[in-house]
């Protein structure tokens, strides 16, 4: 029980922490707490119909290459299946609200719902080794917001001026997250490559907050 216990607190903290900061960022006009915790939870009912998807395109049942095999299980079955759920219900229920009046709101919600995501995703994990839910927190639920963060700043500035450019942060978004996945289904030294990536995604999305905070106040947002 105690372990049981102790796994359930290393599944949820990790979310919850890295929520906490993140949503720190935006301290100037801060989003509505209800707003947030919506947005929280769709990204944790989101799994669901991503689950499903990702079965349904499962490629152990076509005829590729394991190399191959690898790549679209890393950028397809979870990289585009799941940014592409998260982008799907922000875009859906957050970006038409009032709430959502910056261009750093797009940061703020997407990450928001990519960490419900990975709350969702770590819960699985709780029945497990507490050192698989450690490595996680370390690792998935940082891929998480940060790959979800950077198409935020996208679909934030797709409300203000450039309709289409959302598809850029996606692109970017399931090429992060895919590589992160590829690099772990090769294993060995190559999962060690996932710690690079995760701080040069880190470093780009700090560079976007202060991109979108700038645009805020050019336009008078802020």
């Amino acid at each position: 029980m105690e372990l049981l216990l102790l796994n359930i607190l290393l599944a949820v903290l990790p979310s919850l922490i890295m929520l906490w900061y993140f949503t720190r960022w935006d301290r100037g006009r801060s989003e509505p707490a209800g707003l947030l915790l919506f947005t929280f939870f769709l990204g944790f009912v989101a799994v669901i119909p991503a689950a499903a998807m990702e079965m349904l395109i499962d490629p152990l049942r076509l005829p590729f290459p394991p190399l191959l095999q690898l790549l679209f299980r890393a950028f397809i079955v979870a990289g585009l299946v799941e940014e592409g759920v998260k982008l799907f219900v922000v875009k859906r229920f957050i970006l038409g609200r009032p709430a959502f009046d910056e261009v750093m709101d797009g940061i703020i919600y997407t990450i928001t719902a990519s960490l419900g995501f990975a709350f969702f995703e770590n819960i699985f994990y709780s029945f497990g080794g507490p050192g698989t839910l450690i490595i996680r927190g370390l690792t998935a639920v940082p891929l998480h917001a940060v790959a979800s963060g950077i198409m935020g700043y996208y679909l934030g500035i797709s409300k203000f001026g450039q309709a289409d450019i959302w598809k850029k942060g996606l692109l970017i978004a399931v090429a992060i997250h895919g590589a992160y996945d590829f690099f772990l289904f090769l294993g060995g030294g190559f999962a060690f490559l996932t710690f690079p990536l995760l701080l040069w995604s880190l470093r780009s999305l700090s560079r976007l907050h202060h991109k979108a905070i700038e645009a805020d106040r050019r336009n008078g947002r802020i």
